[in-house]
């Protein structure tokens, strides 16, 4: 790929998309705030030109205090085992928490999908696991238990959402005619995801 082309493509995807975002002057790196339905959070776009790479971070707005640093190294050893895209990190030193998802585009082109697969997948789960992690730092809850009870409210929410959608009256997605109409091939790539449009519950602010 050219130089900047990583960088430029991240730039049209952001203004495309609508988010308020500053670019860190020298630095092939965008950074944004994002509202998700768990907390606010500060994210990094990072185009590595010369590995041919794309890297976006939610970087958590507390450090974790010293003391609890072994419990939520726990908590994100247990998150990452068998998670697919992405893990969370944190450094030692400071208490910095952040997730990461990337992706190598090395002779190909980074498009607006590609793009919204990394940055989508990290603040999605991100908002996940916020509350539990957050009940680690400032409670004696152990890591495990923790992690259990967030899937329980997550599944439980999303049960919710699911039954208001089928009392509902929204025709978007009629699947009784036999017609692929959530995932087509058409170039409206946002109206086949709910998440990814104006529909969103998370403000990109």
């Amino acid at each position: 790929m050219g130089e900047q082309q990583i960088f430029n493509a991240l730039v049209e995807f952001f203004e495309e998309d609508e988010w308020d975002f500053q670019w860190m002057e020298g630095m092939s790196v965008l950074t944004m705030s994002f509202s998700g339905k768990n907390g606010k959070w500060q994210c990094f776009a990072q185009a590595r030109e010369q590995q041919q790479q794309f890297v976006f971070y939610s970087v958590l707005s507390v450090n974790v205090p010293k003391e609890k640093r072994g419990r939520v190294a726990e908590f994100i050893t247990r998150v990452n085992y068998g998670m697919v895209i992405g893990n969370f990190e944190m450094d030692f030193d400071d208490g910095e928490v952040r997730y990461k998802t990337s992706i190598d585009v090395e002779g190909v082109e980074l498009l607006p999908p590609m793009i919204r697969q990394v940055v989508y997948a990290n603040l999605i789960i991100t908002d996940r696991y916020l509350n539990s992690l957050m009940r680690v730092i400032y409670s004696d809850v152990e890591p495990e238990q923790a992690i259990a009870e967030g899937d329980a409210e997550a599944m439980a929410s999303l049960e919710e959402e699911l039954a208001e959608y089928l009392e509902s009256d929204d025709d978007d997605y009629d699947i009784d005619d036999g017609e692929d109409d959530f995932l087509d091939d058409d170039e409206d790539d946002d109206e086949d995801y709910p998440y990814m449009n104006g529909s969103s519950p998370y403000s990109l602010n």
